[in-house]
């Protein structure tokens, strides 16, 4: 399997699961995995926030970890890489007002590379302009982000367990979804998982 390069963009309050275990995973099958952040450089972190669902009529927060920053994202171009993930959680509400990330979210919609969203993480690419006529899952909050922005809305299931492939975009509820996220992000990398 050859080694791809994978763009993570985060903030601040990223979910940690939706980061943490994402990172890992794709690292784990021998992808080099980059975190960037704006106005931050390598060495430095983020903090981490982990939502749960607990029964209430929204998740609940907790302070997460410290999440390491490996990348300058002040040097960073779509063309360097071959895909790009944006994980959830609070961050994506604010680093979709920075133009930066807008404009680099652009560049990897624009060369049809593999794109993975997650939970909130599809607001950057609803602020980005690159949702129109796409089919998106999301956390259901974000829906009416979706739609307003020209695309289709994919339900979470009941468990949020479900993920969705539409071209070159992969996205998903909430953290539950993994298996199913990172499963049709790998196939679209076409990494091949050996028993």
């Amino acid at each position: 399997m050859p080694q791809k390069k994978i763009l993570f963009i985060v903030g601040d309050f990223v979910e940690d699961y939706e980061v943490m275990v994402p990172f890992q995973m794709l690292s784990m099958v021998g992808h080099l995995c980059h975190a960037v952040c704006p106005d931050k450089s390598p060495g430095d972190y983020v903090l981490t926030a982990i939502h749960d669902f607990e029964g209430q009529q929204t998740y609940s927060e907790k302070p997460g970890h410290r999440f390491a920053i490996n990348a300058d994202f002040s040097n960073t171009r779509a063309e360097d890489y071959d895909a790009l993930v944006l994980p959830g959680g609070r961050a994506p509400e604010y680093l979709r007002l920075d133009e930066r990330v807008l404009q680099l979210v652009r560049e990897f919609a624009e060369q049809e590379k593999p794109i993975a969203a997650i939970c909130h993480g599809p607001q950057i690419l609803t602020a980005a302009g690159v949702i129109g006529g796409r089919q998106c899952s999301c956390y259901p909050a974000v829906s009416p982000e979706i739609t307003q922005s020209g695309g289709e809305y994919i339900a979470a299931s009941h468990g949020f367990d479900n993920a969705h492939t539409h071209g070159n975009l992969v996205t998903a509820p909430a953290w539950p979804a993994h298996p199913a996220w990172m499963r049709q992000f790998l196939q679209l990398l076409g990494s091949q998982i050996q028993s």
